[in-house]
């Protein structure tokens, strides 16, 4: 999250339609693991990180930070949303301006293609207007990845530029509360 501006965190859970945004907990380490060793998921990422390795190093409780929201639908987690601080170090000195906070997002393979992506981060961007007005929010995605390209337009975002990184083009866009949202 922007420093140094505080949230109080946890907010209430955030419930949409069909999900539930909440906290993370104990019983969300086995879907963080799933999601951080898939193959499908990790295919714009760098890949899949061992098993092994996740079971030593994935906390008991994961993702216990402002900002990691764990997605819920029907009692079950999907995917997880992350309203990070933006790490301005991909090269591109104008990108460092552009916003404190960056969207992230994993979904299990098994919920893709039923908007729940595009529902839980639309959750999420509100949220975060209201916690910080007019606080803008960067995302960073290959251009080779169709859905997230997809949903970044979806939720509003501006491409910025593009740029070479880890080996593919990278898009990098900006939302703000004051845009309206697509």
């Amino acid at each position: 999250m922007t420093d140094p501006r505080p949230l109080a965190w946890p907010p209430a859970p955030i419930k949409t339609e069909r999900l539930v945004l909440r906290e993370s907990e104990a019983r969300d380490r086995a879907t963080a693991i799933e999601l951080n060793a898939s193959p499908e998921v990790g295919t714009y990422l760098g890949g899949p990180r061992p098993r092994a390795e996740l079971e030593r190093t994935v906390p008991e409780v994961p993702g216990r930070r402002p900002g990691f929201f764990v997605v819920e639908l029907d009692g079950a987690a999907i995917g997880t949303v992350q309203l990070d601080p933006h790490d301005p170090s991909p090269p591109g000195a104008h990108r460092r301006e552009a916003a404190g906070t960056a969207l992230g997002y994993l979904f299990l393979p098994e919920a893709w293609g039923r908007g729940y992506a595009t529902e839980a981060c639309r959750a999420a961007l509100d949220w975060f207007a209201q916690a910080l007005p007019g606080e803008p929010v960067v995302l960073y995605t290959q251009t080779a990845n169709a859905r997230s390209m997809r949903l970044a337009a979806k939720l509003g975002f501006t491409e910025l530029e593009r740029f070479e990184g880890y080996g593919a083009e990278q898009w990098f866009g900006v939302w703000s509360s004051a845009a309206p949202a697509a």
